[in-house]
């Protein structure tokens, strides 16, 4: 009888604990959540920026809708910021004067003797017209579809390296207005729209009077147009058209230059912005565009087999005798 007799007074000095200090481990609990609760914002807080880190370093593919809203906003604010820029002649007409006499003293002021000769192969020049006016922007498009579709996890960074090389462009297209070389007085170059009668200038003919003409430092032709060859020339599979995104932005120089619509240092200018929008994205995402993952880790996850071990395929069998 003694047991349960020592059974109930353990019991009862446990309780006598529980209630008399109780208000002691009230207050100690008490004392105790602002640590707690600090460990939990710290937890959360962690979790947070591990959700962040994890996000910048393997992107997720954004919703179509919601993309082809963004490239055709974006694409209206930069047209509307690029014909909005002053045009100041004069000061264009100074800096094209400027460059000309520059790349003369470089040794490579050749854009008027390949303009002259690519005009006079009619065939030739008239291609070279409708390129400039359309590839532009076909190609770009045709890109940026590409990665959607077959590089989700690469997709977001390299737009970002676009809307950047664009940005810095529309900085450049304030700050150094510059007459092309078929609008420098006194150059001596050909207008090959013009002369030919082709279409697709905005700056030639009757659209002239609402673009901005002197909006050519830095060529974005060149910046595009390299975008998307080193996209096609890191990502693509086959071997030819690795070679057809490499051999792009040289013939869109070519291209620039036989028109008469940019200088070489123009296209040097492009290729500076579009190193500076590369440079962005691996600070955003922490990693080089194309070294991404090519599937976004939450698509990769989901795409992934469910596994089970494999006794739990095995039939059962029963050890039972009876």
């Amino acid at each position: 009888m003694g047991e349960p007799t020592e059974i109930q007074r353990g019991d009862a000095g446990r309780a006598d604990g529980a209630h008399g200090g109780g208000s002691g481990a009230v207050q100690a609990a008490a004392a105790g959540l602002p640590d707690g609760a600090t460990r939990a914002a710290q937890t959360r807080t962690a979790a947070l920026r591990n959700r962040v880190r994890d996000q910048r370093r393997s992107p997720a593919r954004p919703r179509l809708w919601f993309e082809l809203a963004l490239i055709g906003i974006s694409y209206w604010i930069y047209s509307v910021v690029r014909n909005a820029v002053p045009e100041q002649e004069a000061v264009a007409q100074k800096h094209a004067r400027w460059i000309w006499d520059l790349e003369h003293h470089l040794g490579i002021a050749v854009e008027r003797s390949v303009n002259h000769a690519a005009d006079g192969v009619g065939w030739l020049i008239t291609g070279m017209n409708y390129y400039y006016a359309t590839l532009h922007f076909i190609i770009t498009i045709g890109v940026l579809v590409w990665l959607y579709r077959s590089h989700p996890g690469r997709y977001v960074a390299a737009r970002t390296v676009l809307f950047v090389t664009t940005l810095i462009a529309l900085v450049g297209f304030y700050a150094f207005p510059l007459a092309p070389p078929r609008l420098m007085t006194g150059g001596g170059f050909i207008d090959t729209v013009q002369t030919h009668g082709t279409w697709g200038s905005f700056a030639s003919g009757p659209a002239a009077h609402v673009s901005n003409m002197y909006a050519a430092m830095p060529s974005m032709h060149i910046g595009w147009s390299t975008w998307c060859g080193l996209a096609i020339f890191f990502l693509a599979r086959r071997a030819w058209v690795r070679a057809l995104g490499l051999m792009y932005p040289a013939a869109t120089l070519l291209v620039i230059v036989s028109t008469a619509n940019h200088f070489w240092m123009d296209a040097v200018g492009g290729v500076i912005c579009l190193a500076l929008g590369f440079l962005a994205a691996r600070w955003l995402y922490h990693d080089w565009v194309y070294r991404l993952p090519r599937v976004p880790a939450r698509e990769a996850a989901a795409d992934e087999p469910i596994t089970v071990p494999e006794q739990w395929s095995e039939p059962a069998v029963s050890t039972a005798r009876r």
